[in-house]
């Protein structure tokens, strides 16, 4: 392993320390973008996307406007870099924007935004698509070999910590809706002298009449009930009382 090795794996340590010192999975993709930004030689603007089931894209995490309107551009577009990326290949390399082809919608609103070469590395886990980095160069025609070897060994870093937030923040929804369901059932119980299974039918049904998910039918109860017992609170109740 030469010296140059060394260093990149050096700071790609350190960088992959603060993604996987963030707690919330917005805190860790904006870590990512960070990190990635000060990890990668040659790049100027950085966004991490992520992959939706069902196969919808979204920027969550950018270091500038640039990367969101160019970003969105590739989506609305349905072509670009960053779709190639996750969608096909790994690792898709763009040289001398302003002449690549490949895209032939996207490229020349990438290069009237000054972006002169383009780096796109898919974020995943075993056989899992998490997203992708997306990284633009306003400065370098070229994007070096360090650059991607960089890149990919960061994105190594970066999805198994995306993969952990992941887990963690649908858990914590999980938990979350759980509750709400609960405190919602005690409150129609008590309210309406309901067992639970009949209190529980009637979110559903609520649920499937208003085309509302049910945790957020639950979270209008508790928030109802809440609003009742402010000052001059008024609040959903009386819509829910109508639904009732």
């Amino acid at each position: 392993m030469s010296s140059s090795d060394f260093t990149i794996a050096e700071v790609i340590t350190a960088a992959a320390a603060e993604v996987n010192t963030s707690r919330s999975l917005e805190d860790t993709l904006e870590a990512i973008a960070r990190a990635t930004l000060v990890s990668v030689p040659g790049f100027d603007h950085v966004g991490v996307s992520i992959h939706h089931r069902g196969g919808r894209i979204e920027t969550m995490a950018g270091t500038d406007q640039l990367v969101w309107d160019l970003d969105a551009a590739q989506y609305e577009l349905d072509e670009g870099p960053c779709v190639q990326a996750i969608r096909e290949q790994r690792v898709v390399v763009v040289d001398h924007a302003r002449h690549d082809q490949r895209w032939p919608r996207f490229m020349p609103i990438a290069a009237k935004r000054g972006v002169r070469s383009q780096l796109a590395v898919q974020l995943f886990v075993e056989d899992e698509r998490l997203g992708g980095l997306n990284l633009y160069s306003t400065s370098s025609d070229e994007v070096a070999e360090d650059a991607v070897r960089s890149a990919e060994l960061f994105a190594t870093h970066a999805a198994i910590a995306l993969g952990h937030a992941r887990h963690d923040d649908q858990l914590n929804q999980a938990l979350t809706s759980r509750k709400a369901i609960g405190q919602a059932l005690g409150i129609l119980m008590e309210r309406y002298q309901l067992d639970e299974d009949r209190a529980f039918q009637f979110m559903v049904r609520v649920s499937s009449t208003g085309n509302v998910k049910l945790r957020d039918v639950a979270q209008e109860i508790v928030t109802s009930t809440d609003d009742r017992y402010r000052p001059g609170g008024v609040g959903s109740s009386t819509h829910l009382s109508r639904r009732t």
